[in-house]
């Protein structure tokens, strides 16, 4: 008896949603008609039809400089493409750049670029080099704080610890990339004084293999295709990089395991290691400037549809990504923060709404009730009816 009573209340409050829904998107279509009607009246002439295109196509076109074509900055950088781009209202250019240090560079003074990927601390490798000046980062702004790159060491097997790579020939990669950055940082926090070499991926394993060099750096989100698809991996292992309280202010502790790299970790074992996150930044336009419009535009389609990049085919590495995560040392762009901030106070006022109207569904349901109905039941019945209600609200 109570089973079919809670079904009872279950069905009967989704009506009731339904009919409130229902009503709302009534209200709406008389000023969607209008609206339509009105922007047919404004069509503008065949004659005016291509400069209107043109203006049109340049005022919803946003540029975001990745990184290498081989890193995982680009894929993400494609999946917002893929996800965001509609053509006519926001078009989103994916373009290759060089790595973290010379995409801050391209977003403070590259003409045409919107934003670039780069690396948290690129505030540090900036601090230590003073090549940018003391106040750069007042220039720049981030959108979100991304995915963690993991920092990966890979060395023949008898290799054991990090501090026997003291004085050895290690590869750090193309100079100004995001390996080689984080790579010296986090050698001279553990006070590992190597010879750099800087070789391409290819290059590294074959010298590694051969002996010429003692270790070669990846830093990239996991796994990395050039590791991944090492052939005949054998004698090769990744290299543990210890959590060392020097690291604590600007990494992360990460692991790497058999599922990442079948070749490289054996089954039911993993290798710890650092990760270093990556910013989607941009440059700090004034408020009234054109720029500033687009990446307005730019900031409320990529938070609104967040959820999507989460979902396959996007890249794995989405799933890390809290967008309302902060980055200490960093400005959070005003755009994102306004919509953070208005997000969360939509979510307030729906969640007080829908309890209202959930508990005024159950009152009038009591009258009619015998039976009262108990916390645990409540509770349940609310879950419920949110899910019904998400489920709606999607389709």
């Amino acid at each position: 008896m109570r089973l079919v009573m809670r079904l009872a209340l279950v069905c009967g409050l989704c009506l009731f949603a339904l009919t409130v829904s229902a009503a709302s998107r009534g209200k709406d279509e008389p000023k969607a008609e209008a609206k339509g009607k009105a922007e047919a009246k404004n069509q503008p002439s065949s004659a005016s039809t291509r400069e209107n295109y043109r203006a049109r196509l340049n005022e919803n076109v946003v540029t975001i400089m990745a990184g290498s074509a081989s890193g995982t900055d680009l894929a993400i950088v494609q999946d917002i493409a893929d996800v965001l781009d509609d053509g006519d209202q926001l078009r989103v250019l994916p373009i290759v750049g060089k790595g973290p240090e010379q995409n801050i560079k391209d977003v403070l003074f590259l003409r045409g670029v919107d934003m670039g990927i780069t690396q948290a601390n690129i505030l540090k490798h900036y601090a230590k080099t003073g090549e940018l000046g003391s106040n750069f980062i007042d220039q720049v702004a981030y959108i979100a704080k991304l995915f963690n790159e993991e920092m990966h060491i890979l060395v023949r097997s008898d290799v054991n610890d990090i501090q026997e790579l003291k004085g050895k020939p290690v590869n750090f990669g193309a100079e100004g990339s995001g390996t080689e950055i984080t790579g010296k940082l986090v050698f001279e926090a553990l006070g590992i004084d190597a010879k750099e070499m800087h070789l391409s991926d290819a290059d590294a394993v074959q010298k590694l293999k051969s002996g010429e060099i003692a270790a070669m750096i990846t830093v990239t989100g996991k796994p990395a295709p050039a590791l991944a698809n090492i052939k005949d991996a054998h004698g090769l292992k990744f290299l543990t990089v210890p959590y060392a309280k020097e690291l604590e202010d600007s990494y992360y502790p990460a692991t790497l395991t058999h599922d990442d790299y079948p070749e490289l970790v054996p089954e039911g074992q993993r290798v710890d290691t650092v990760a270093v996150c990556a910013v989607l930044v941009s440059f700090n336009w004034d408020h009234d400037s054109p720029r500033y419009a687009r990446l307005a535009k730019f900031v409320d389609r990529f938070f609104t549809n967040f959820d999507s990049f989460q979902k396959a085919p996007r890249h794995p590495k989405w799933r890390e990504v809290n967008f309302a995560a902060t980055l200490e040392g960093w400005h959070r762009s005003p755009l994102s923060q306004a919509w953070i901030d208005n997000a969360k106070q939509v979510t307030k006022t729906a969640s007080t709404a829908s309890r209202d109207h959930f508990d005024a569904f159950l009152a009038q349901a009591s009258r009619t009730s015998a039976a009262p109905i108990s916390d645990a039941e409540r509770a349940n019945l609310f879950r419920a009816f949110l899910e019904w209600s998400k489920t709606h609200n999607d389709n």
